[in-house]
């Protein structure tokens, strides 16, 4: 394995990966876009911060790569959807910052409550105004908390110890965590409306973007005081530039900016009632280290096929639930294979459903074996982490169903598609014996017992005599093995499903004279 080392991390990180057996680390620290190019030809894994730009062009000419691992939180200089397209896995290291991000954030609060900052300038040019900056206390203040994950949930704790009342707000937080917390939870609103400090710990989305704007100021209390040691953008700059200069806002802190730096002649930094720092959120020697040494552990695992954590563009899975899901997981693999050549055209949806044991095991990557599978025949460079993008970029439209129960089996994986006009088309399979063989053992409902390792001649026929003896001769005037055979009689409709294991697939000749008889109606040949 080849490890790019392209920023400098904690020497303990890269130590862990030289004592890895096989690995060949490379320092390259300051390198030039034009050198990272030439470096990456051969790499399995990069490891940066923020200065590498991982750009679409460094994935194209890195073939072997498998992961970048990013020493903090930000990722803007990686592209993940190149990487995604490319199966390469994007993973950062989101808690080593985690108290030294909540504690700038702490120590903005209190610079934006008692004036430390000017108190200093002052006290540095010869004065001393101890009129001039009387501050405030932060005692039985409400603190609202936008967005209550690792670092808002440490400010939260912070500000209990300063006797603070913390209202929290974030969509994903449930009652009985705030309860745990021992913060309130609360509504976007009444946190602008309610709050005495507000201070934000979001991502920056569609959704947050000028989250804080000109009318959320306008809502706010005469006097409050707000905080972005998270993300620039989440407030609106103007708007913030505006309220402070009303006296609406008494004092701001900000680490974070729309654009990074901000112009020398920004607005921003000619404010008093403002304490500017420039994006120091991570800036202790302990994060510093700290996500150098996370980000190393998990390359290295991710390298030797161990557990995936942090990883953004594919989810996590213990190894545990992994090794349990395997068989599961090389069943789905062929079932979703047979599916798309079963309906090769038209697809608008895949439904997979899970049935049994399975059902209490995360089937994420269960889902993604599947996909994987329906894309082998179609798709190149195909993995866990590029097949659901791929599938929704065909624009099929995947879903996922759970139920503990089936009619006829314990333990089944069904794969529905439906194709243009409603028509659908469904394999089923299931692991039998102590093995855990994969086997299909439905065929749009019909009974079977098929093998997964061979190639299948799949056909629908009328139910009518000498079907079989016609089949079994023209495969082997053709050269055709048949391993093995399966039929399934549907007597209602007259019709019989039957599946044919070869060792290699039939003619073009043979395939002709097999389709041009009468009782054949559908024909189609599964290579698994």
């Amino acid at each position: 394995m080849k490890v790019l080392i392209a920023d400098r991390i904690s020497p303990i990180g890269v130590d862990l990966f030289k004592a890895e057996d096989g690995f060949d680390v490379v320092e390259a620290y300051g390198s030039s876009p034009e050198q990272i190019l030439d470096l990456v030809k051969d790499v399995d894994a990069i490891a940066v911060r923020s200065d590498t730009k991982v750009t679409a062009d460094v994935i194209a000419a890195a073939p072997k790569l498998k992961v970048v691992g990013r020493a903090g939180v930000g990722v803007d200089n990686i592209d993940i959807e190149a990487a995604t397209d490319n199966g390469v896995i994007v993973m950062n290291t989101p808690t080593g910052n985690t108290i030294a991000t909540a504690e700038l954030t702490f120590t903005h609060l209190l610079a934006g409550t008692r004036p430390i900052v000017q108190a200093c300038a002052t006290m540095r040019d010869g004065g001393w105004g101890r009129k001039d900056y009387t501050g405030s206390e932060l005692n039985q203040k409400t603190l609202g908390v936008l967005g209550m994950g690792r670092i808002g949930a440490e400010v939260a704790k912070r500000a209990q110890a300063f006797q603070m009342e913390v209202l929290a707000y974030d969509p994903y937080l449930t009652e009985s965590r705030a309860n745990n917390l021992g913060v309130k939870l609360a509504t976007l609103d009444e946190v602008i409306e309610q709050a005495d400090y507000i201070t934000v710990h979001m991502p920056l989305t569609a959704e947050t973007k000028h989250m804080l704007n000109a009318d959320a100021f306008g809502r706010m209390k005469d006097g409050v005081r707000v905080f972005n040691c998270a993300r620039g953008g989440i407030i609106e700059e103007a708007a913030l530039i505006e309220a402070l200069n009303s006296g609406k806002v008494a004092a701001a802190g900000l680490d974070v900016y729309e654009d990074e730096p901000p112009a020398e002649d920004s607005p921003l930094r000619s404010i008093k009632n403002l304490v500017l720092t420039p994006h120091l959120g991570a800036s202790t020697k302990e994060a510093q280290e700290n996500v150098g040494i996370d980000v190393a552990k998990q390359m290295i695992d991710t390298l030797k096929g161990g557990i995936v954590i942090n990883a953004l563009n594919m989810p996590s899975v213990d190894p545990k639930v992994l090794e349990k899901l395997a068989p599961y997981m090389t069943l789905g693999e062929k079932i979703g294979t047979f599916s798309q050549q079963l309906a090769p055209e038209g697809v608008e949806k895949v439904s997979i459903r899970y049935y049994g044991k399975m059902v209490e095991l995360d089937t994420l990557p269960l889902t993604n074996a599947v996909q994987r599978g329906y894309l082998r025949e179609i798709s190149d460079n195909v993995n866990n982490v590029n097949a659901p993008k791929k599938i929704e970029r065909l624009g099929i439209d995947c879903e996922e169903i759970k139920n503990r129960n089936h009619d006829e089996f314990n333990e089944l994986i069904e794969v529905q598609v439906v194709c243009k006009g409603g028509k659908t088309r469904t394999i089923a399979g299931t692991l039998v014996g102590k093995n855990q063989l994969p086997r299909i053992v439905l065929i749009d409902g019909h009974g079977v017992e098929v093998n997964t390792d061979a190639t299948l001649l799949v056909l629908k026929n009328k139910d009518v005599p000498g079907i079989v003896g016609f089949i079994g001769v023209t495969l082997g005037e053709d050269g055709c093995n048949i391993a093995n055979m399966s039929l399934s009689r549907d007597k209602g409709e007259g019709f019989a499903v039957s599946v044919f294991e070869l060792d290699t697939a039939p003619s073009e000749a043979a395939a002709k004279k097999i389709t041009d008889h009468d009782a054949i109606e559908k024909y189609r040949v599964i290579k698994l």
